[in-house]
């Protein structure tokens, strides 16, 4: 086994996720197997229970693991299925040697941070590495790690002495590191500014780390002088120093990578030149060039609770992105904050009322993304209302099908008190209920996580063509709450068909309006599955139905591996916000503070608010 570790130095969200995901395509175009981990200091267990606005959405796994973003990332990049254990936390291996302390493991020894948990994070880090993801198999040839945080972090330094053994460990030949530094660029001098990288790999160094290979971010390549620099002050050959400059969309990232001889690099310090090939990335380069020619826009309504950051919805607008370049659209996200639309804002801020009413008659398609707490119900099932009436293309997830439950019992079943017992425990009429199977006393882990089975029982609906006629669809699930079974039959005299459910007929997992345009709503996550080239089908039929190309989508033949007819095509690419949203990263100069950058797709400010990639 060969491994690439991705430190960052200088700032947080210097790009580390992208970086280390792209590294993964390149090598895999150079015919590797590669598999993924994720290290994040923090001392929570996972990310299940952190706020969106503290560390951006919660990427679920399979196996039901509620994992950070950049997981996320790897899967979309690499089409691979991670587990939970490639996300290691502080929280986690400070947990198992706790445990193995109580059973006796250590046999009387004083438990210490050395040998102890760096042994035990060594130890998680080989048996991982070792679990094929990629469908097929064996283990694969490379693990690609990201340590989370920024090098000099407290919390990190476990890893830092973890990783350092391991290295020597493993030995050369069999370990890479490739360290993300920013060469910033002084508006007052107008030169790129190397000190900032030398101080982070002389504080690598230090910590007994050596970097074999310099990422560095900027906003335009670097100058040959200054990769000189850089390469006497750091001991690292000028092959070996990679700029990652500004591009107009994420995928261009394992382009620059391969035009700048990294694979080379890479496989030279791993020891894999036997094995190698030259890496083909045709797919990709294909997909960037579309995605920067599009121009015609299709605009959705996102309307969400934490539409104050992206972060919260990077799944949510990586499906869509998937989904708007296979119909040739130009993405335009209006994010409105769902309490925007309720009667309270109209009083106290009726400028902002209107003119997130606007935003929402002005989209082509509406989207009620998933969430908890009763905060913002009241405009989201307004905003269910005025897509179901004025027959715009709608797509509620999770929550958002339970908005579409609440909405139509309300309006069309004429029950006022219609409500989830989630926002009203003593409502008399219950038609969202809490699974019996749930913790009211613990949060961590105790929902419906992971891949369920969802069955196709109307084989005519929209939906299931969507899938390709299948009769069944594997899709992640996180949820609490669930539509109350004995209401079902009101629903479907009224009009409204359930047209997907579990493998009990109980649980209803997928709803539909046969008499509107495209109204779908799911109680999963499809956007978890979503991949640059493959696009959720729910999330392609929504931007099909709202730039009027769903029944020729729905005519033409459709693969499950493939969603996409090759015949639907115009224009459009770049994704873009109207709302104002604060950027996590820096593109096109633009550089912001406190960034995620690449690693969690987010990039480009211009003004008008963020464009989220791959």
């Amino acid at each position: 086994m060969k491994y690439v570790l991705v430190t960052g130095g200088v700032v947080s969200g210097l790009g580390k996720g992208v970086t280390a995901s792209s590294i993964g395509v390149v090598l895999k175009a150079c015919g590797l197997r590669v598999t993924s981990i994720k290290i994040d200091p923090y001392l929570n267990t996972d990310a299940g229970t952190m706020s969106p606005f503290e560390h951006g959405e919660v990427f679920v796994l399979d196996d039901g693991g509620e994992v950070d973003l950049d997981l996320g990332n790897y899967e979309r990049f690499l089409d691979i299925k991670l587990t939970r254990d490639n996300n290691i936390t502080t929280g986690k291996i400070y947990q198992s040697v706790i445990d193995k302390e109580r059973k006796g493991d250590y046999l009387g020894k004083t438990v210490q941070v050395v040998p102890h948990i760096t042994d035990a994070i060594q130890e998680w880090i080989e048996r991982v590495a070792v679990i094929p993801v990629d469908g097929e198999e064996g283990p694969a040839d490379v693990c690609v790690i990201e340590l989370g945080g920024t090098i000099g972090d407290i919390e990190s330094m476990p890893f830092i002495e973890a990783l350092g053994q391991f290295s020597y460990r493993v030995g050369p030949g069999n370990f890479c590191l490739v360290h993300v530094s920013l060469v910033p660029v002084l508006n007052v001098v107008g030169e790129q500014k190397t000190k900032p990288t030398q101080h982070s790999v002389r504080g690598l160094r230090g910590l007994g780390l050596i970097p074999n290979i310099l990422a560095c971010r900027s906003a335009k390549p670097l100058e040959e002088n200054v990769k000189e620099k850089l390469s006497q002050f750091c001991h690292v050959p000028v092959s070996n120093i990679i700029t990652l400059y500004d591009v107009t969309n994420i995928w261009h990232i394992p382009l620059l990578l391969k035009k700048q001889r990294a694979h080379e690099a890479l496989i030279k310090v791993l020891d894999l030149q036997r094995v190698a090939k030259e890496p083909m990335l045709d797919e990709w380069m294909r997909r960037a060039e579309i995605y920067d020619t599009l121009q015609d826009p299709v605009r959705i309504a996102m309307v969400g609770k934490y539409t104050g950051l992206s972060d919260s919805y990077l799944s949510v607008l990586k499906a869509l992105l998937h989904a708007s370049v296979a119909c040739r659209r130009k993405l335009v996200v209006d994010w409105i904050a769902a309490t925007d639309l309720e009667e309270n804002t109209e009083i106290e801020a009726p400028e902002v009322h209107k003119r997130s009413w606007d935003l929402l008659k002005a989209a082509d398609g509406v989207l009620v993304p998933g969430g908890f707490g009763d905060r913002g119900v009241k405009g989201k099932i307004l905003a269910s209302k005025y897509a179901r009436e004025n027959q715009v293309p709608y797509l509620g997830i999770c929550l958002g099908m339970q908005i579409a439950i609440i909405e139509f019992a309300r309006s069309v079943l004429n029950l006022p008190h219609a409500n989830s017992t989630e926002f009203d425990p003593d409502t008399t009429t219950p038609c969202v209920i809490f699974m019996p199977e749930g913790s009211k006393t613990h949060m961590g882990g105790t929902m419906r996580l992971g891949s369920r089975r969802t069955y196709f029982d109307v084989s005519s609906c929209k939906a299931a063509k969507l899938y390709g006629n299948v009769s069944y669809v594997d899709e992640r699930h996180r949820h609490r709450y669930e539509v109350n079974p004995h209401m079902v039959p009101e629903f479907e005299k009224a009009g409204l068909a359930f047209v997907g459910k579990d493998e009990t007929r109980k649980r209803m997992e997928i709803i539909e309006l046969p008499s509107h345009p495209y109204f779908i709503g799911a109680q999963f996550h499809p956007e978890f599955k979503s991949r640059p080239g493959k696009p959720s089908a729910l999330f392609l039929g929504l931007i099909a139905a709202s730039c009027g190309q769903l029944d020729t989508l729905l005519r033409a033949p459709i693969h499950h591996s493939n969603l996409v007819p090759r015949h639907i095509s115009t224009n459009g690419s770049h994704i873009t916000s109207n709302g104002s949203v604060p950027t996590k990263s820096f593109q096109n100069g633009n550089l912001k503070k406190h960034t995620k950058s690449l690693a969690n797709g987010n990039f480009h400010s211009n003004g008008n608010g963020v464009l989220p990639s791959h």
